[in-house]
């Protein structure tokens, strides 16, 4: 790992030791920034921002030129597989994503065009490559996707949904329509990871955001099988370096040890679950990533940099910790808050790893 001048991400991620515990937040590059809030009205819209190469390395480059962060993360979206395939993906302000076109039937998911990552989402491959040539070697860039199961969710609702009525009474009325589905999204999923990894992703997250809805059998069959078959159909080995898998499902501490059968290398953790009482169920066999609860940024400096203090003394003196927020930050957050959550990290953590 000689090229990286910062491998800390990709030593923690292999349970390897490291001086002090990586630190970097998803959702980083965001709208907590003044300067992301102009490039964004630059580019004109946020899927505009996505897909415009300069302005999308010069967000992921924005959080890297204020705090002291191990990794850079792909500035995009989960849901560029279902705008790829034709569902007419937009913006309401304040009310999240949404689709011009459902998918509710097995006509519908047979109709589904099957991708080519790098010529159907080559705006991502771009942003990927222009972020590596900038970063230049300083730390590691983290590319992603959404699950499956989330971006089914998105694509059969239609948008963001309070209840899965639809998703959910595919799952469990039309349970083969729904394996159908999955398994075209695991294909997409996985030629759009590996895509990202050819153009230099050296890590790779998958975000299942809605996993924590179901229940633990219906978890098992459509989602964490589907991110499993992704597991094992990704790069895993790329410039002569191992390339780390990390999964997280939100709400999904209950199943830790099925999701550490994965293959993944690290699992993310979300506020609710305990870091300790998680190391103690997976023990020595993935890394893991968290859990700061985002809201706790809205806390005077001194308080958050208490927490930080207490989720390390949690995970203890181990291996194979990655210091992150259980869940995106939020737009309203000071940066100044940031800084300070990923100061007490940088300044609390060697004292673990001695």
């Amino acid at each position: 790992m000689s090229d990286l001048q910062n491998d800390r991400l990709i030593r923690a991620l292999l349970r390897q030791p490291v001086d002090r515990t990586p630190v970097w937040m998803m959702r980083q590059a965001g709208r907590y920034l003044p300067e992301y809030r102009a490039t964004r009205e630059k580019a004109g819209s946020f899927l505009s921002l996505c897909k415009n190469t300069e302005l999308a390395c010069e967000v992921t480059m924005q959080p890297l030129r204020r705090f002291p962060l191990d990794a850079a993360i792909l500035f995009s979206d989960i849901l560029t597989i279902p705008e790829a395939m034709g569902l007419g993906l937009y913006f309401e302000t304040g009310e999240g994503p949404k689709f011009r076109h459902t998918v509710r039937s097995a006509a519908q998911v047979d109709a589904l065009p099957r991708l080519n990552a790098e010529t159907d989402l080559d705006y991502v491959m771009n942003a990927v490559s222009a972020i590596r040539t900038a970063l230049g070697g300083e730390m590691p860039l983290i590319g992603f996707t959404g699950s499956p199961w989330t971006l089914a969710t998105y694509m059969v609702e239609g948008g963001s949904s309070k209840d899965f009525r639809h998703v959910k009474g595919m799952l469990y009325g039309q349970p083969e329509v729904m394996h159908a589905l999955m398994a075209k999204l695991a294909d997409a999923v996985t030629d759009y990871l590996n895509a990202q990894i050819r153009a230099g992703a050296q890590v790779v997250q998958i975000f299942d955001t809605w996993g924590g809805s179901l229940t633990g059998p219906a978890y098992r069959e459509f989602s964490l099988a589907y991110m499993e078959r992704i597991v094992n159909g990704l790069i895993r080995e790329h410039d002569g370096r191992r390339v780390p898998v990390i999964l997280f499902t939100k709400n999904g501490g209950q199943w830790l040890e099925p999701m550490a059968e994965t293959g993944a290398d690290a699992l993310g953790l979300d506020w609710t679950t305990d870091i300790g009482e998680a190391r103690e169920r997976v023990g020595d066999r993935v890394a893991l990533q968290g859990n700061l609860d985002p809201a706790m940024l809205f806390a005077p400096p001194e308080r958050i940099r208490e927490e930080v203090a207490y989720i390390l003394s949690r995970f203890g003196r181990h291996n194979g910790h990655i210091f992150n927020l259980g869940h995106g930050i939020t737009p309203d957050v000071n940066p100044d808050h940031a800084k300070a959550f990923i100061e007490a990290v940088t300044e609390l953590s060697p004292a673990y790893h001695q």
